[in-house]
């Protein structure tokens, strides 16, 4: 049996994995393998693909849940919480001083005109999102059956984001399953060990919301923790997934923020490392400094942060002990086949949403008993807008061009159609 790392390794390794977890989900578990299976031997490739087939079934980052499974299966629960908050933590700061200058310059023309071209960016990076997934995810009738429902479900909203999870996980552990026998693992597990890391991080995690919460004379903290709570519970397939709830929700419903402003945060998101989900601090941030003021803002950033990532500890910590039966499960295979097929439709939707916003200047709602969406006034199309995507689109998926560099060149180019107009 291998020693335990050392701390000072735990922290230099686990920084480094931090620091440098650019590029999405998949791009963040191909260096977390590199680092830990291939580099040194402090996982095996079979513990790290049962680890990662594990974090794919829990709602939340997987990739971030992939680390703090490391730290976990090395050094405990101290060991997981290390590894997770130093994923985390980065980015959060990173994303933090960006929303910071947002808030501070993020009406002037010029950078207005700068986020278009990384708006138009974005808008490429989830159609290729959708096209990647669909491409792995949907291989017979019953997945594209799934993928076209959750799109016209939710695109028309005839139904709410958990309701459409629920209903493919339903389809999926019924029609996705298989015949395989299980072969599930007897070893003993304490289920009082169970009950006692779902009740010390349950409060970890409602403790200071509720106290928060009673604090608060606005409400908003309160609001924020609950609903980003919420998302905790029912985030399956990643941040592009629940982007479409998470934009209804917070402005629709609760007028947070605007549509535009939904887009440039996840912009600002996609050039920092870390989990992509780390967009749910700008909204949060921008949802206080609309109520409150810089003091509010970082305040309800620091809520948002706590109720996003806080229950990712809890999956962990209390569900890695059954990894072995877990994976083996051939009905909980079915529904997480149904709900990646689910995803599929639910980023395409968001991909259209997107898409309305970016390239048209204005919109209109259309509303009956039974759907509402919103639709596009085709003449106010915005050619910047469109020459911009166009461009976004040659960079990376022509010339193959990474994304910082495609960010970078397309809000100059933004900026360059800004004021040549």
């Amino acid at each position: 049996m291998m020693p335990k790392p050392a701390w000072s390794d735990m922290v230099r390794v686990f920084g480094e994995i931090g620091l440098l977890s650019f590029g999405g989900p998949a791009a963040q578990i191909g260096l977390m393998e590199q680092k830990l299976t291939v580099e040194r031997p402090w996982l095996s490739q079979e513990a790290f693909l049962r680890a990662l087939g594990f974090c794919t079934l829990l709602p939340g980052p997987e990739a971030m849940q992939l680390a703090t499974y490391a730290g976990w299966q090395l050094r405990g629960i101290t060991g997981g919480l290390l590894a997770g908050t130093l994923f985390v933590l980065p980015g959060a700061l990173v994303v933090w001083a960006l929303t910071l200058a947002y808030l501070q310059f993020g009406t002037y023309p010029e950078v207005q005109a700068a986020f278009l071209g990384i708006k138009a960016t974005v808008l490429v990076i989830v159609a290729l999102a959708v096209w990647r997934l669909s491409m792995r995810a949907l291989d017979g009738y019953i997945p594209k059956i799934i993928a076209f429902g959750a799109f016209i479900a939710l695109f028309l909203n005839l139904a709410p984001f958990p309701v459409v999870l629920g209903a493919a996980a339903a389809l999926g552990a019924w029609a996705l399953s298989g015949d395989a026998a299980t072969t599930t693992p007897r070893t003993p597990i304490s289920w009082h060990r169970t009950a006692g890391v779902v009740l010390v991080w349950g409060a970890l995690w409602w403790g200071p919301l509720l106290l928060i919460g009673y604090a608060d004379g606005s409400g908003l903290l309160w609001q924020l923790g609950t609903f980003f709570s919420w998302l905790a519970v029912v985030t399956f397939g990643g941040a592009y997934a629940v982007l479409a709830y998470m934009a209804e929700v917070a402005i629709e419903t609760h007028g947070w923020l605007s549509a535009e402003q939904m887009i440039d945060g996840l912009g600002l998101a996609e050039t920092t490392p870390g989990p992509l989900i780390l967009v749910t601090l700008f909204v949060g941030a921008l949802a206080g400094d609309g109520a409150g003021g810089l003091p509010l803002a970082l305040a309800a950033a620091g809520v948002t942060l706590w109720a996003t990532f806080l229950p990712c500890f809890l999956w962990i910590f209390a569900g890695a002990p059954y990894i072995e039966r877990i994976s083996q499960a051939p009905r909980l295979q079915g529904a997480l086949r149904g709900i990646t097929a689910a995803v599929v439709g639910v980023i395409g939707s968001l991909s259209v949403w997107f898409a309305i916003h970016v390239l048209f200047e204005q919109t209109s709602h259309w509303e009956t008993q039974i759907v509402s969406l919103t639709l596009p006034n085709l003449a106010s199309l915005s050619i910047p807008a469109l020459l911009l995507l166009v461009f976004a689109w040659g960079l990376m998926c022509v010339l193959k061009r990474n994304l910082f560099l495609t960010l970078f060149l397309t809000a100059v180019a933004g900026l360059g159609l800004d004021l040549l107009t």
